[in-house]
């Protein structure tokens, strides 16, 4: 027989789940509400169940759990957890405290297949997806660990989101449906690297906030730090992504890693510039984070500020992102679950486009 993970069914899975066991169907809320808001790993702890329920479910379904994490803290207050999985892989949470709120990264992946040269993750290459547990228990285990509430949650940790579609809109639909964990749609956001098909998929699904990896104004450059473009080019990614239903009030956002002589020239802010003209859109500037064995370095500071002035001429709305969690490898492009970098792929960037 096989045995139901409870946290692999979305809400609506787990609806039918249960009305296939002959009960009906409120008493999937209360199961939900059991597991999400009182994080009860046990079904003989549902005392509002009839006792025939719990042991039935006890046969055909489970609770999972992820063990307590490794937890590293950064000096500015940013927490890294490193969990492990069932199977012995491991994966990165990190936990961003600021102003009052407190933003959780989750991974969707461990590793990456998408090669991009400037990213940890990447370098590790795609081990295997998560399932909605996994991305779920990741949550549940950060919350459990600290008295701060979580207030914002970003699927931007090791992996690409689209990339695990269905688990990642299993997690979505748990996350913001309001019997369950019940999080604001506005408060959640998905990032992707461009896989365009999954952008409109995705889209069709769920309404979230979408940031959009771009890290290049021209193709020949994207192709080469970010290999996805050769197969969605930078035009259908923008196009695309600007039909995606963005919750009311938000805005679709534009990541932009600075690179010291890779993509960091006044040309580059023009080019940019041109680019995200019209479109409704802000423009996160995020510097280089820098870590071995990645040839790459950090701007200087005037040059960051230089870039984003020349944004603003255009008309759009930039803000520098501050790179929280450096010196535990907890920043954006650091994460690699504490693999130890001889499994970690060389940078495959050549260096001669500028």
């Amino acid at each position: 027989m096989n045995v139901v993970n409870i946290k692999d069914l979305s809400p609506k899975e787990l609806e039918d789940f249960i009305i296939n066991l002959g009960e009906k169907p409120y008493r999937a809320v209360q199961l939900a509400k059991w597991v999400y808001k009182r994080r009860v790993t046990s079904f003989d702890e549902m005392t509002d169940l009839p006792n025939g329920l719990r042991a039935g479910l006890g046969v055909v379904a489970k609770i999972s759990y992820l063990k307590p994490p490794l937890e590293r803290v950064s000096s500015d207050g940013t927490k890294k957890y490193v969990f492990e999985l069932f199977d012995g892989n491991r994966i990165e949470s990190v936990l961003i405290p600021e102003n009052g709120r407190a933003t959780l990264c989750v991974s969707t992946q461990v590793g990456c297949a998408l090669d991009c040269t400037f990213c940890l993750t990447g370098r590790i290459g795609r081990i295997r997806n998560l399932d909605p547990s996994e991305i779920l228990d990741q949550y549940i285990g950060v919350n459990n660990l600290n008295n701060q509430s979580i207030t914002n949650i970003v699927f931007m940790g090791m992996g690409e989101p689209l990339d695990n579609l269905e688990s990642t809109v299993k997690a979505l639909k748990t996350f913001t449906n309001p019997d369950f964990i019940g999080f604001s749609p506005k408060k959640i956001t998905v990032s992707t690297s461009g896989i365009v098909p999954k952008i409109k998929e995705l889209g069709e699904q769920i309404s979230v906030n979408l940031s959009v990896s771009l890290n290049a104004a021209r193709d020949d450059l994207r192709d080469e730090i970010m290999p996805i473009n050769k197969r969605y080019p930078i035009k259908e990614l923008i196009e695309e992504s600007a039909r995606f239903p963005i919750p009311k009030r938000k805005t679709l956002t534009f990541e932009y890693v600075l690179i010291e002589n890779v993509n960091d020239s006044d040309e580059d802010a023009r080019r940019l510039g041109e680019l995200l003209m019209g479109v409704k859109c802000k423009v996160n500037l995020i510097p280089f984070n820098e870590a071995d064995p990645l040839p790459y370095k950090s701007p200087a500071e005037e040059r960051v500020f230089g870039f984003q002035k020349a944004l603003i001429s255009y008309g759009i709305n930039v803000r520098i992102r501050k790179n929280r969690g450096r010196d535990i490898l907890g920043a954006c492009g650091q994460l690699a679950a504490d693999y130890p970098f001889k499994n970690i792929k060389p940078s495959k960037f050549s260096g001669k486009l500028k």
